[in-house]
């Protein structure tokens, strides 16, 4: 283990190049489970009948391995292959549930006498959800968005294994060469990269809550 941070050093262009295709991994995914997962929320909190089900499914496939999931996708037209696309996919999968089941949470646990009474000041629906629901749930979701984004950087690792790119390939790499220098360079990144988004989130959360 000596001279780990000159090896750091030594190989810190290919390290920043694996992190940042790292980052864009988890961000690209996240921001499609977003667009997917909080439009759902909304409408599971307007037809409950719904949401036990969707809910229900979306517990399960949270349960199928990650590296399982990578291996069915694989074959699927349009959204398999070896690559970006495939961890891509993968990672809005796994990210859906938190999203999904937080934005429902969040709409569902706002007061109904805020709402009616936005309603009596003649607020339309989709009015009474842009400034009153979404604002007072945004906590719950930004919760949710929070557990996405960790879970996805540790599974981002993953994806190495199927040609994905990422900090996975430094890790995979030492595994192979029994090099620890080589593992810590991939997962000592990645453990960084999660505490500052979990960090940079939390600002978030605290800073845009309901009371302001």
């Amino acid at each position: 283990m000596r001279g780990l941070g000159a090896f750091f050093w030594e190989r810190r262009s290919e390290i920043f190049a694996l992190t940042a295709e790292h980052v864009v991994l988890v961000l690209v995914a996240t921001a499609i489970a977003v667009g997917i997962g909080v439009p759902a929320g909304v409408a599971l909190a307007r037809k409950p009948r719904l949401a036990r089900p969707v809910l229900g499914f979306a517990n399960v496939v949270q349960t199928i391995p990650s590296l399982a999931l990578f291996g069915f996708l694989i074959p699927i037209p349009f959204l398999g292959g070896i690559g970006a696309r495939t961890a891509i996919v993968a990672l809005v999968v796994y990210s859906l549930l938190p999203i999904l089941r937080n934005t429902h949470a969040g709409i569902t646990s706002v007061d109904p006498a805020v709402t009616e009474a936005a309603s009596g000041l003649g607020m339309t629906p989709r009015q009474r959800l842009r400034w009153v629901e979404l604002p007072l749930a945004f906590p719950v979701v930004l919760a949710g968005i929070r557990i996405a984004v960790v879970v996805g950087i540790g599974l981002a690792t993953i994806a190495a294994a199927i040609g994905a790119g990422g900090l996975g390939v430094l890790i995979y790499r030492g595994v192979a060469t029994v090099d620890h220098r080589l593992i810590l360079a991939g997962a000592i990144p990645a453990a960084l990269l999660a505490l500052a988004f979990d960090f940079a989130l939390g600002l978030a959360e605290r800073r845009w809550g309901p009371e302001r």
